[in-house]
């Protein structure tokens, strides 16, 4: 419960993960760069992150292996979290942008009534996927300390990117960031 308690207190990341390294050098320099020009710098190292499998809001199962072959873009929140909030119109720009190119996006709520989620969800009309992280088992497995937290996974199941705290995911160096690295390997 403590972890619980101090989540409340703060809405800014301090990420870990239970993961070991490899080989990060395919990734073309142009979109590392891209990535930190933008201001969301991909890891020096790739992990392989924590798997898990969800309810959505809609009553469906998804998990992290059904997503492989896409990038996959995965963040935790809560209603309650202004962060949080304020980034959301901004995580569906994106989706909408790259929802027809290999790109899942999946949002935990970290223990949230599910009727709580649904209605914030249909109120700001999100269409991207939303589950529900309902024991928190998901987010402690990745180290999340603090939301909103952001990773992005790639194509063969490498954390490659992790996010501190939140952000507006729809700027144009992030698009050019995200088009190259969807482009990559196509």
């Amino acid at each position: 419960m403590k972890y619980f308690n101090f989540l409340f207190l703060s809405c800014t990341l301090i990420s870990q993960t239970n993961c070991t390294g490899n080989d990060y050098s395919k990734i073309p320099e142009d979109i590392k760069e891209a990535f930190s020009k933008a201001g969301v710098p991909l890891l020096n190292e790739s992990r392989k992150p924590a798997q898990w499998t969800l309810k959505t809001i809609k009553g469906e199962t998804i998990s992290l292996e059904s997503l492989r072959g896409k990038i996959v873009f995965l963040n935790f929140w809560a209603t309650w979290c202004p962060p949080c909030r304020g980034e959301m119109p901004s995580m569906e720009a994106l989706y909408q942008r790259f929802k027809t190119k290999d790109f899942a996006m999946v949002a935990c709520n970290i223990m949230e009534d599910a009727g709580i989620v649904q209605h914030f969800a249909e109120n700001g009309k999100y269409n991207f996927t939303i589950a529900l992280d309902s024991d928190g088992k998901v987010s402690e497995n990745y180290g999340v300390q603090g939301i909103p937290a952001s990773y992005v996974i790639d194509r063969e199941g490498n954390l490659i990117l992790q996010s501190i705290g939140g952000r507006n995911w729809d700027t144009p160096g992030l698009r050019s960031a995200f088009e190259a690295l969807l482009n990559y390997g196509q």
